[in-house]
Protein backbone atom coordinates (compact mmCIF):
# COMPACT_ATOMS: atom_id res chain seq x y z
CA UNK A 1 0.00 0.00 0.00
CA UNK A 2 1.71 3.23 -1.11
CA UNK A 3 1.96 6.23 1.14
CA UNK A 4 -1.40 7.86 1.60
CA UNK A 5 -2.81 11.20 2.65
CA UNK A 6 -3.70 11.15 6.33
CA UNK A 7 -6.39 13.14 8.14
CA UNK A 8 -6.41 13.46 11.92
CA UNK A 9 -9.83 14.47 13.19
CA UNK A 10 -9.26 16.04 16.59
CA UNK A 11 -6.19 18.17 17.18
CA UNK A 12 -6.01 17.67 20.93
CA UNK A 13 -3.07 16.23 22.87
CA UNK A 14 -3.13 12.80 21.21
CA UNK A 15 -3.99 14.03 17.72
CA UNK A 16 -1.16 16.55 17.72
CA UNK A 17 1.20 13.97 19.24
CA UNK A 18 0.46 11.62 16.33
CA UNK A 19 1.08 14.42 13.83
CA UNK A 20 4.34 15.38 15.56
CA UNK A 21 5.52 11.79 15.56
CA UNK A 22 4.67 11.23 11.90
CA UNK A 23 6.59 14.37 10.93
CA UNK A 24 9.62 13.55 13.06
CA UNK A 25 9.77 9.97 11.77
CA UNK A 26 9.77 11.19 8.17
CA UNK A 27 7.19 8.54 7.29
CA UNK A 28 4.75 11.11 5.88
CA UNK A 29 5.46 14.51 4.41
CA UNK A 30 3.82 17.31 6.44
CA UNK A 31 1.79 18.41 3.38
CA UNK A 32 0.17 14.96 3.32
CA UNK A 33 -1.27 15.37 6.83
CA UNK A 34 -4.44 17.36 7.52
CA UNK A 35 -5.47 17.89 11.14
CA UNK A 36 -8.74 19.42 12.34
CA UNK A 37 -9.88 21.29 15.41
CA UNK A 38 -12.63 23.78 16.13
CA UNK A 39 -10.07 26.30 17.33
CA UNK A 40 -7.21 25.99 14.86
CA UNK A 41 -5.16 28.70 16.63
CA UNK A 42 -3.52 25.99 18.74
CA UNK A 43 -2.36 24.19 15.57
CA UNK A 44 -0.25 27.04 14.17
CA UNK A 45 2.98 25.31 15.23
CA UNK A 46 2.13 22.31 13.05
CA UNK A 47 0.89 24.57 10.27
CA UNK A 48 4.22 26.39 10.17
CA UNK A 49 5.92 23.03 9.61
CA UNK A 50 3.77 22.34 6.56
CA UNK A 51 0.85 20.39 8.03
CA UNK A 52 -2.56 21.33 6.66
CA UNK A 53 -5.05 22.51 9.29
CA UNK A 54 -8.82 22.96 9.09
CA UNK A 55 -11.86 23.45 11.29
CA UNK A 56 -13.97 21.39 8.87
CA UNK A 57 -13.98 17.62 9.40
CA UNK A 58 -15.75 17.04 6.06
CA UNK A 59 -12.81 18.66 4.29
CA UNK A 60 -10.43 16.32 6.08
CA UNK A 61 -12.28 13.14 5.06
CA UNK A 62 -12.50 14.28 1.43
CA UNK A 63 -8.78 15.00 1.43
CA UNK A 64 -7.53 11.80 3.03
CA UNK A 65 -7.22 8.11 2.27
CA UNK A 66 -6.65 7.16 5.90
CA UNK A 67 -8.61 8.94 8.63
CA UNK A 68 -7.46 8.89 12.25
CA UNK A 69 -10.29 9.66 14.66
CA UNK A 70 -8.84 11.31 17.78
CA UNK A 71 -11.83 13.03 19.39
CA UNK A 72 -13.22 12.60 22.91
CA UNK A 73 -15.46 9.54 23.42
CA UNK A 74 -18.58 11.68 23.94
CA UNK A 75 -17.96 13.40 20.58
CA UNK A 76 -17.83 10.24 18.45
CA UNK A 77 -21.55 9.95 17.68
CA UNK A 78 -21.90 13.60 16.66
CA UNK A 79 -18.69 13.71 14.62
CA UNK A 80 -19.17 10.44 12.72
CA UNK A 81 -22.90 11.00 12.11
CA UNK A 82 -22.02 14.24 10.34
CA UNK A 83 -19.33 12.50 8.26
CA UNK A 84 -20.87 9.19 7.20
CA UNK A 85 -21.82 10.46 3.74
CA UNK A 86 -18.20 11.52 3.18
CA UNK A 87 -16.71 8.09 3.79
CA UNK A 88 -16.14 5.86 0.79
CA UNK A 89 -15.88 2.11 1.32
CA UNK A 90 -13.49 1.90 -1.63
CA UNK A 91 -11.20 4.75 -0.63
CA UNK A 92 -11.02 5.11 3.13
CA UNK A 93 -9.60 3.30 6.11
CA UNK A 94 -10.74 4.62 9.48
CA UNK A 95 -8.39 4.34 12.45
CA UNK A 96 -9.90 5.17 15.84
CA UNK A 97 -7.67 6.06 18.77
CA UNK A 98 -10.70 6.88 20.94
CA UNK A 99 -10.75 5.21 24.33
CA UNK A 100 -13.59 2.80 25.06
CA UNK A 101 -15.41 2.99 21.71
CA UNK A 102 -15.73 -0.36 19.94
CA UNK A 103 -15.34 -1.08 16.24
CA UNK A 104 -18.92 -2.36 16.24
CA UNK A 105 -20.17 0.93 17.68
CA UNK A 106 -18.29 2.94 15.06
CA UNK A 107 -19.54 0.71 12.23
CA UNK A 108 -23.09 1.11 13.55
CA UNK A 109 -22.86 4.89 13.33
CA UNK A 110 -21.42 4.79 9.81
CA UNK A 111 -24.04 2.26 8.76
CA UNK A 112 -21.85 0.32 6.35
CA UNK A 113 -19.28 -2.45 6.25
CA UNK A 114 -16.08 -0.56 6.42
CA UNK A 115 -12.34 -1.05 7.09
CA UNK A 116 -12.00 0.04 10.72
CA UNK A 117 -8.94 -0.24 12.95
CA UNK A 118 -8.72 0.56 16.65
CA UNK A 119 -5.31 1.69 17.83
CA UNK A 120 -4.38 2.56 21.39
CA UNK A 121 -1.11 4.51 21.47
CA UNK A 122 0.25 6.53 24.37
CA UNK A 123 1.62 10.06 24.59
CA UNK A 124 5.21 8.90 23.96
CA UNK A 125 4.10 8.75 20.32
CA UNK A 126 5.31 12.37 20.03
CA UNK A 127 8.91 11.15 20.49
CA UNK A 128 8.41 7.92 18.52
CA UNK A 129 8.43 5.73 21.63
CA UNK A 130 4.77 4.75 21.88
CA UNK A 131 3.40 1.34 22.73
CA UNK A 132 0.44 0.98 20.37
CA UNK A 133 -2.04 -1.90 20.60
CA UNK A 134 -4.01 -2.57 17.40
CA UNK A 135 -7.25 -4.43 16.62
CA UNK A 136 -9.02 -4.47 13.25
CA UNK A 137 -12.18 -5.53 11.42
CA UNK A 138 -12.99 -5.74 7.71
CA UNK A 139 -9.49 -4.66 6.73
CA UNK A 140 -7.33 -6.26 4.09
CA UNK A 141 -3.90 -7.54 5.04
CA UNK A 142 -2.41 -4.61 3.11
CA UNK A 143 -4.55 -2.01 4.90
CA UNK A 144 -3.76 -3.44 8.33
CA UNK A 145 -0.07 -3.59 7.49
CA UNK A 146 -0.10 0.09 6.52
CA UNK A 147 -1.64 1.03 9.87
CA UNK A 148 0.98 -1.11 11.61
CA UNK A 149 3.68 0.63 9.58
CA UNK A 150 2.39 4.06 10.62
CA UNK A 151 2.40 3.26 14.31
CA UNK A 152 5.57 1.21 13.91
CA UNK A 153 7.31 4.46 12.95
CA UNK A 154 6.13 5.88 16.27
CA UNK A 155 7.27 3.14 18.65
CA UNK A 156 6.34 -0.50 19.05
CA UNK A 157 3.06 -2.16 18.04
CA UNK A 158 1.25 -5.33 18.95
CA UNK A 159 -1.91 -6.85 17.46
CA UNK A 160 -4.47 -7.85 20.07
CA UNK A 161 -8.03 -9.13 20.25
CA UNK A 162 -10.37 -6.17 20.51
CA UNK A 163 -11.82 -7.47 23.78
CA UNK A 164 -8.42 -6.68 25.35
CA UNK A 165 -8.46 -3.04 24.23
CA UNK A 166 -9.65 -1.69 27.59
CA UNK A 167 -6.89 -3.65 29.30
CA UNK A 168 -4.40 -2.31 26.74
CA UNK A 169 -5.53 1.24 27.54
CA UNK A 170 -4.80 0.71 31.22
CA UNK A 171 -1.47 -1.05 30.79
CA UNK A 172 -0.12 0.99 27.88
CA UNK A 173 -1.74 4.43 28.17
CA UNK A 174 -2.61 4.89 31.84
CA UNK A 175 0.65 3.03 32.42
CA UNK A 176 2.58 6.10 31.29
CA UNK A 177 1.18 8.04 34.24
CA UNK A 178 1.90 5.14 36.60
CA UNK A 179 5.52 5.05 35.43
CA UNK A 180 5.80 8.83 35.82
CA UNK A 181 4.53 8.62 39.38
CA UNK A 182 7.13 5.96 40.16
CA UNK A 183 9.86 8.16 38.69
CA UNK A 184 8.57 11.16 40.63
CA UNK A 185 8.75 9.19 43.87
CA UNK A 186 12.30 8.16 42.98
CA UNK A 187 13.22 11.81 42.49
CA UNK A 188 11.74 12.75 45.85
CA UNK A 189 13.69 9.95 47.50
CA UNK A 190 16.84 11.03 45.68
CA UNK A 191 16.47 14.57 47.02
CA UNK A 192 16.01 13.22 50.54
CA UNK A 193 19.29 11.27 50.33
CA UNK A 194 21.26 14.23 49.03
CA UNK A 195 20.79 15.03 45.32
CA UNK A 196 19.48 18.27 43.88
CA UNK A 197 16.21 17.90 41.96
CA UNK A 198 17.71 18.15 38.46
CA UNK A 199 20.37 15.49 39.14
CA UNK A 200 17.88 13.19 40.87
CA UNK A 201 15.52 13.56 37.90
CA UNK A 202 18.24 12.66 35.39
CA UNK A 203 19.40 9.61 37.35
CA UNK A 204 15.85 8.37 38.01
CA UNK A 205 14.63 8.78 34.42
CA UNK A 206 17.71 7.27 32.77
CA UNK A 207 17.74 4.36 35.22
CA UNK A 208 14.12 3.51 34.39
CA UNK A 209 14.84 3.87 30.66
CA UNK A 210 17.84 1.55 30.99
CA UNK A 211 15.84 -1.00 32.93
CA UNK A 212 13.12 -1.03 30.26
CA UNK A 213 15.68 -1.37 27.46
CA UNK A 214 17.22 -4.40 29.18
CA UNK A 215 13.84 -6.14 28.97
CA UNK A 216 13.07 -4.98 25.42
CA UNK A 217 16.47 -5.73 23.90
CA UNK A 218 17.43 -8.85 25.83
CA UNK A 219 13.98 -10.35 26.23
CA UNK A 220 14.82 -11.01 29.86
CA UNK A 221 12.37 -11.49 32.72
CA UNK A 222 12.45 -8.68 35.32
CA UNK A 223 13.41 -11.12 38.08
CA UNK A 224 16.51 -12.18 36.12
CA UNK A 225 17.72 -8.57 36.08
CA UNK A 226 16.74 -8.05 39.72
CA UNK A 227 18.84 -11.08 40.70
CA UNK A 228 21.91 -9.46 39.14
CA UNK A 229 21.79 -6.50 41.53
CA UNK A 230 20.52 -8.16 44.71
CA UNK A 231 23.67 -9.35 46.48
CA UNK A 232 23.37 -11.24 49.77
CA UNK A 233 22.75 -8.90 52.72
CA UNK A 234 23.02 -5.98 50.26
CA UNK A 235 21.29 -2.62 50.09
CA UNK A 236 19.17 -3.49 47.04
CA UNK A 237 17.37 -6.44 48.64
CA UNK A 238 16.89 -4.44 51.84
CA UNK A 239 15.14 -1.71 49.87
CA UNK A 240 13.08 -4.13 47.77
CA UNK A 241 11.88 -6.04 50.78
CA UNK A 242 10.92 -2.85 52.63
CA UNK A 243 8.92 -1.72 49.57
CA UNK A 244 7.14 -5.08 49.44
CA UNK A 245 6.38 -4.92 53.18
CA UNK A 246 4.75 -1.55 52.44
CA UNK A 247 2.66 -3.05 49.66
CA UNK A 248 4.57 -1.84 46.60
CA UNK A 249 3.62 -4.57 44.11
CA UNK A 250 0.10 -5.03 45.44
CA UNK A 251 -0.52 -1.27 45.24
CA UNK A 252 0.51 -1.23 41.59
CA UNK A 253 -1.65 -4.24 40.76
CA UNK A 254 -4.64 -2.80 42.62
CA UNK A 255 -4.16 0.51 40.82
CA UNK A 256 -4.17 -1.22 37.42
CA UNK A 257 -7.28 -3.20 38.32
CA UNK A 258 -9.04 -0.05 39.64
CA UNK A 259 -8.32 1.72 36.35
CA UNK A 260 -9.58 -1.27 34.38
CA UNK A 261 -12.78 -1.49 36.43
CA UNK A 262 -13.39 2.21 35.87
CA UNK A 263 -12.95 2.03 32.09
CA UNK A 264 -15.01 -1.18 31.85
CA UNK A 265 -17.84 0.33 33.93
CA UNK A 266 -17.97 3.56 31.94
Amino acid sequence: MPHKKIAIIGGGNLGTAIAEGLIQSGFVMPKHILITKRNIATLHGLERRGVLVSDKNEEAVRYADLVILAVKPFQVLEVLSALKKEFSEEKHVLVSVVTGISIEHIAGILGKKFPIVRAMPNTAIAIQESMTCIAAKDTSEEQLQYVQDIFGQLGKTVNIDEKLMDAATVLGACGTAFAMRYIRANIQGGIEIGFDAATASLIAAQTVKGAAELLLKKGAHPEQEIDKVTTPKGCTIAGLNEMEHRGFSSSLIKGLVASYEKIAKD
